[in-house]
């Protein structure tokens, strides 16, 4: 029985998602939390940096459900339901204080037998068949979300910067949705007239050579890094899936992707950033987690929030963008 390649990396990487949440939750996070509730120093900026590891992996898990079932509107829906659900779950294990490798394989089963259970709804009870057309605009947003995330994951910091496991966390991090960005746009090019198998292995390279880039960064350079790197990753993105009209230049068309990514991404990375300093996100899961909150000076918010937001504001700028008609009435490509 063939499977198509689609569907079956979708869930391959949902998986791999699925255990990185689990290393997150039981390896990393009990290196952020103080020594007790009477700890002499409070927590600051990015004290609880596992926190963002094992919430971009939540995203990934929803990403790989979309890009299996092609972005279709009710598999996108479904996905998107199990995020909040498995925000609940993340929030209860991490008041059990779960800590060490030991309980990552249990903490991954549990998790891969609700992402069965998640597939097994798709295809039955909704019939979603996994080998549909793809919605392209869908996939094409769901990859520009998982570059973003990519340049802010392998750049995640603590409070000192010294913590060995910082570095590897990164680049997992970043490893991860650089392959869900790589698969997202792949998939959108389907049916395309201007395939890009060719270019996918190529742009990968640059997008790891990148991910590695930003990690390896010094802190105080980390802001210039994420930027250049975004802006790289997402505009490469764009390009793997083949996201301009019909008959528009290759390069001043994806020159204006850079250009427009390059103003939008700080500005709606600092937007998300100031309404979170309005709607206290972060402090509540802090809370509901059962951690201690930062002291008043610091500011608990969630940078994969930020990611998360900035992702679809220029996903869906540039899928739009990608669907107008040119000038000449020929049919539009992308859809």
């Amino acid at each position: 029985m063939r499977v198509n390649p689609r569907y079956a990396t979708g869930l391959l990487l949902a998986v791999a998602s699925v255990v990185w949440w689990a290393v997150g939750m039981a390896v990393l996070q009990p290196l952020t939390e103080p020594a007790g509730p009477w700890s002499e120093v409070l927590p600051g900026n990015h004290t609880y940096w596992a926190r963002e590891v094992r919430l971009t992996a939540l995203v990934g898990i929803v990403l790989g459900l979309v890009l299996a079932f092609g972005g279709g509107r009710s598999a996108t829906r479904a996905a998107l339901a199990l995020g909040p659900g498995w925000l609940l779950a993340d929030l209860a294990v991490d008041r059990a204080d779960l800590a060490g490798w030991r309980y990552v394989p249990p903490l991954a089963a549990v998790g891969c037998l609700v992402l069965a259970g998640a597939v097994t709804l798709l295809r039955r009870r909704l019939s979603v068949p996994p080998d549909r057309p793809p919605a392209r605009r869908t996939l094409l947003v769901a990859a520009t979300v998982a570059a973003v995330l990519a340049a802010l994951g392998a750049a995640v910091e603590s409070p000192t910067d010294r913590e060995p496991q910082l570095r590897w966390a990164g680049v997992g991090t970043g490893a991860l949705m650089l392959a869900l960005a790589c698969g997202c746009a792949l998939a959108a090019t389907a049916g395309s007239a201007r395939p890009r198998a060719g270019l996918a292995a190529g742009l990968a390279s640059i997008g790891a050579v990148t991910v590695v880039g930003v990690r390896l960064t010094p802190p105080d350079q980390a802001i210039r890094a994420v930027w250049a790197g975004g802006v790289l990753l997402v505009t490469a993105v764009a390009v793997l899936a083949d996201a301009r009209p019909e008959g528009r230049s290759v390069v001043s068309w994806y020159a204006g992707v850079a250009a427009v990514t390059g103003v939008g991404l700080p500005v709606v990375l600092l937007a998300t950033d100031l309404v979170q300093t309005w709607l206290p996100v972060g402090p509540v899961l802090t809370r509901l987690s059962g951690n201690i909150t930062l002291s008043a000076a610091d500011t608990d918010t969630l940078v994969t929030l930020d990611g998360l937001v900035t992702g679809l504001v220029l996903g869906t700028l540039s899928a739009r963008l990608a669907a107008r008609r040119p000038a000449a009435a020929s049919p539009v490509v992308f859809r």
